[in-house]
């Protein structure tokens, strides 16, 4: 369980299409995705829950405990979850560990054993397993989950709905956690884990409607009393927004996360395709402002991302990123296309950029700076595009994530298999020098089969993910530190990393009228957009200039309900830097200029991957205007628009041009 946001992941498999006005313009006819050598291979189950099922154990509460049951307690007392952490031994063993300190004369943690975070992810793998399987097995851990994820429901009192995140090994819960983690006590308010206790609450409602009414019935009215709670807590402010350095966010998201607020979407959508009539109406008014937290431009930071959390409009984190999987499965259940507008700009414009800059790194806050990668982050990008894949019907979507869900069987910069279908363990991390946490904690190895279900869902995609298993070639957004000028008269500080809503990558420079600075960004395949990373306080102003590239003028925004005063933020420069111009150059005319660094962006991005026979190359344009651009290795290459409709289609051996659209792409295979 990741402490500060934790988050999660989907793939809604058959869900029905969806006609999106993707664009006015003819497309071309959809082809059929090539098949590679592996696809035997891929057609045998990825899903394998042998760990998880070594994760599970059985707590059994210890005494009655006022406004905490669940469903046939009485007859059977004995609950199901998955211990939190399990660190790798010898011989590729497995400890299963809890949160926090172990008191050794009680047995019990700081945090504790189980968590309702991973209680509720791990019922909704078992719920997918049963439901795309048939297996019985499945079906009775699934139902088991629930019971606990139901015990740890607060329902009685002004806290009514919401929920208890930790319990010990014995079954009793631990309202107050050590280290502490907000809200304390934990059912005092909403929370990540009252978001993810209605998500698998929907998902359960849905899979034993028909097979089990009795229980259901007890889901549909455990999913009321936690809706209940965020209607009575959140919604209760839907349609206010609000201001967070100068930028117009939603009041009404659970924990002002749209993170958060998706993975409640997810179950409110689940149950309301079920049946769950009294679910729409919070299913779209949360997904309306998990929509209103998409940003930037296919020009600007973050290049149309639907950003995590209201109160910094600087962050962008990879795990628990579903939110544009919440958005277009809630656009096909609701019947609202332009739900699934966001998720489509996040698709196009920021996922190729965070494909070919690297993958689902953990943070941008505002440059790449936490670049450790885990199987969350992940399985959120491949989740969110399997689910426009299903909702829009275009091939752009399942293409992307069949080279995204590849970073699970070897490519990635480590060209480390992250996921094993063998073993169903599913390593806890990838570090920026391609270290391998080799342990396999509960949210790890979730996230890893909710990948594998998806796949498995779509065989054609599986096939892709597990051809290609290294990567050839990337060319992307990249960073440049301030302080790494090759000449400036500025000073060099070093600031506290974690402003409280972004991050520092490294120490600031700071130039004061007239003074100046030089970086080497080296030459280059196509023109590049420059991005410098400024710190400002509310009200201060600087302007600089830029040689090339005109005047930046800055005034810093309002605080609103940021935690803290002064933004660091990306300012796009006017004009771009030409392909051979090594060198970006600034001096400050006015105010204070207190840099972090210069985000780098090609015109043209590009992504490699390739496996034993199978290869596929991404490449993606920033650009203003067409862009003419070479792809190699034979094959299909497709080209789409910024919407990701397919604009043609065509065969090739070796090399050959193609032009990319203003923010389109094109994805050649073979």
């Amino acid at each position: 369980m990741n402490a500060r946001w934790s988050a999660r992941g989907l793939a809604l498999a058959g869900a029905v299409a969806l006609a999106v006005p993707l664009s006015a313009a003819p497309a071309a006819a959809e082809a059929p995705a090539p098949v590679p050598a592996s696809a035997a291979a891929a057609a045998a189950p990825l899903t394998n829950l042998d760990h998880l099922d070594f994760l599970l154990d059985e707590p059994r509460p210890s005494s009655e405990v006022p406004g905490h049951t669940t469903y046939r307690l009485a007859e059977d007392p004995t609950l199901l979850a998955p211990w939190t952490y399990a660190d790798a031994r010898d011989g590729g063993t497995f400890e299963r560990i809890g949160g926090g300190p172990l008191d050794p004369a009680t047995g019990d943690w700081g945090q504790g054993a189980y968590n309702a975070d991973d209680t509720t992810r791990a019922a909704v793998v078992y719920l997918r397993h049963w439901q795309q399987t048939g297996d019985g097995d499945s079906r009775q851990k699934a139902y088991e989950l629930l019971r606990t994820v139901a015990y740890h429901q607060t329902t009685e009192g002004p806290d009514a709905g919401n929920v208890v995140l930790w319990m010990q090994p014995d079954g009793d819960l631990n309202l107050s956690a050590e280290p502490v983690e907000l809200p304390d006590p934990s059912d005092s308010g909403p929370s990540y884990w009252l978001a993810r206790t209605v998500w698998a609450l929907g998902e359960g409602y849905a899979a034993f409607a028909d097979e089990d009414p009795a229980f259901a019935a007890f889901l549909k009215e455990r999913l009321a009393l936690s809706r209940g709670a965020i209607e009575r807590d959140v919604l209760s402010k839907y349609g206010e927004y609000v201001e967070a350095d100068g930028e117009k966010v939603p009041a009404w998201l659970i924990v002002d996360g749209a993170d958060a607020t998706a993975e409640a979407v997810l179950g409110l959508a689940a149950a309301v395709r079920a049946g769950d009539d009294s679910s729409t109406t919070a299913a779209r008014q949360l997904a309306e402002g998990v929509a209103a937290m998409a940003s930037g431009s296919s020009r600007e930071w973050p290049y149309g991302a639907v950003l995590p959390w209201a109160q910094s409009p600087a962050m962008w984190h990879a795990w628990g990123s579903q939110m544009p999987a919440a958005l277009a499965v809630a656009a096909d259940v609701l019947d609202d296309p332009p739900l699934a507008e966001p998720a489509i700009a996040d698709a196009t414009g920021f996922t190729t950029t965070l494909l070919t800059a690297g993958g689902p790194d953990n943070g941008w806050f505002p440059s790449p700076t936490d670049r450790v990668q885990i199987a969350y982050g992940a399985d959120s990008r491949v989740q969110s595009l399997i689910a426009l894949a299903d909702t829009t019907g275009s091939s752009a979507f399942a293409e992307l994530a069949g080279m995204q869900a590849a970073w699970f069987f070897g490519a990635n910069h480590a060209s480390a298999q992250m996921y094993d279908p063998a073993t169903g363990v599913t390593f806890d991390g990838l570090q920026p020098d391609g270290t391998v946490n080799r342990n396999s904690g509960a949210e790890s190895t979730m996230h890893g089969l909710l990948t594998a279900l998806a796949l498995d869902a779509h065989p054609t995609i599986a096939a892709r993910a597990t051809a290609l298993t290294a990567v050839a070639d990337r060319v992307g957004l990249s960073y440049v530190e301030a302080e790494d000028a090759t000449s400036t008269d500025g000073t060099v500080s070093t600031p506290e990393s974690w402003t409280g809503e972004s991050s520092w990558s490294g120490d600031a420079l700071t130039l004061r009228p007239r003074q100046s600075a030089a970086w080497d960004i080296g030459a280059a395949n196509s023109r590049r957009w420059v991005e410098p990373v400024v710190f400002t306080e509310p009200g201060a102003t600087s302007m600089s200039r830029w040689r090339g590239s005109g005047v930046l003028k800055i005034t810093g925004p309002e605080q609103g309900i940021s935690p803290t005063a002064g933004a660091l933020l990306p300012y796009a420069l006017r004009a771009s830097v030409p392909e051979r111009r090594t060198e970006v150059t600034v001096t400050a005319q006015r105010g204070d200029l207190v840099l972090d660094g210069l985000i780098v962006r090609p015109w043209v991005s590009r992504l490699v991957l390739e496996g034993e026979g199978s290869r596929s190359e991404l490449v993606h344009s920033s650009a203003p205007s067409a862009q003419r651009t070479t792809v190699s290795g034979g094959g299909t290459v497709r080209v789409f628009d910024a919407r990701g409709v397919l604009l043609r289609a065509s065969a090739f051996d070796d090399d050959t041009t193609v032009l990319l659209p203003a923010g389109g792409f094109a994805i050649a295979e073979r």
